[in-house]
């Protein structure tokens, strides 16, 4: 059960969960899905648009919910599709209400700004039924691998649970980074949910190969905890990184890039080149350390004390 909507074994439901009112009191509801398989077993949890304009997660959720039946499933899915409702209909990362990210608010307060009510809602009626969480995200509108993220610390009991959980999931980069407080991915595994945040590349609007990665990833779960039959298809060997080292330009102008994206950097490698507006290179930067080319940001420009990249460093093997 999701505030009302409830699924019977083997069925499959389609509903909303009302989190808010409107200035004109209309309702605010987050779109909810529930399908009860026909046979006992986990629940997993799958939520998406955390982040208004990260939709590639909807897609692989759209994908996913196609694909699953109630009747081949073991346990239970709870999905929902968007979570930050009004950052969704302004086409942004920030709720426009209260200018919070919706991603810093979990569990949430009862009392609290827009989003921390939305996030304790969808959290005590939806997150804590879960034996396993997907937070889907994308690196926003930058250019970014996809990879998945480990936001607890290595000490804490479910620190394991969410590696294995990252390294189920496949997609071959994992950040194993204790994240900010208030990420869901910190606050689910506090009440003994493993919870992992899957970031499916960069781009405005849908990236299909992006999209592919994570409906096989949230596949190889179902796959793996067995909710459903098959063989996930799971990588030998995975990158596994600790932190970001960004790449600073000490000249303002246009960045010619001499690196790819996933590309594995020595250290002083050559990584771009920055142009002055007639086209004469004013500095080259090189890799500080050895690491993976991990992000760039979305225009081929900077100013002074820019960044113009990220790398993930040092460079593990799971």
């Amino acid at each position: 059960m999701v505030g009302q909507l409830v699924a019977e074994p083997a069925t499959r439901r389609e509903g909303y969960l009302k989190v808010g009112t409107m200035p004109d009191g209309t309702a605010v509801r987050l779109p909810a899905v529930l399908i009860n398989g026909r046979h006992p077993g986990k629940t997993l949890y799958i939520q998406a648009i955390s982040d208004g304009d990260e939709l590639n997660g909807i897609a692989v959720i759209h994908k996913i919910l196609r694909t699953v039946m109630p009747e081949q499933l073991h346990g239970r899915i709870i999905a929902v599709p968007i979570v930050n409702f009004h950052a969704f209909h302004a086409k942004q990362a920030f709720s426009p209400v209260d200018n919070r990210k919706m991603n810093r608010c979990f569990p949430g307060r009862r009392d609290g700004t827009s989003s921390e009510r939305i996030a304790h809602r969808l959290f005590h009626h939806a997150v804590q039924q879960a034996d396993y969480c997907l937070d889907l995200h994308q690196g926003g509108v930058q250019p970014m691998i996809d990879e998945v993220r480990v936001r607890v610390d290595q000490k804490h009991t479910l620190h394991k649970a969410c590696l294995e959980l990252a390294r189920v999931f496949g997609i071959g980069h994992i950040l194993d980074q204790k994240g900010p407080k208030g990420q869901l991915a910190q606050a689910a595994p506090e009440v003994g949910i493993p919870t992992i945040d899957p970031e499916l590349g960069g781009t405005h609007g849908w990236d299909a190969a992006s999209i592919e990665k994570g409906v096989r990833g949230v596949r190889n779960v179902l796959q793996y905890y067995q909710f459903i039959s098959g063989t996930p298809e799971i990588p030998e060997q995975q990158i596994v990184v600790k932190k970001f080292v960004p790449l600073v330009s000490n000249e303002g102008g246009f960045v010619y890039y001499r690196a790819e994206l996933s590309e594995h950097l020595t250290a002083s490698q050559p990584i771009a080149d920055i142009c002055d507006v007639f086209g004469n290179v004013r500095e080259s930067i090189a890799s500080p350390v050895e690491g993976v080319f991990w992000a760039k940001p979305i225009y081929p420009m900077v100013a002074s004390g820019g960044t113009v990249g990220k790398i993930g460093t040092p460079i593990g093997y799971l």
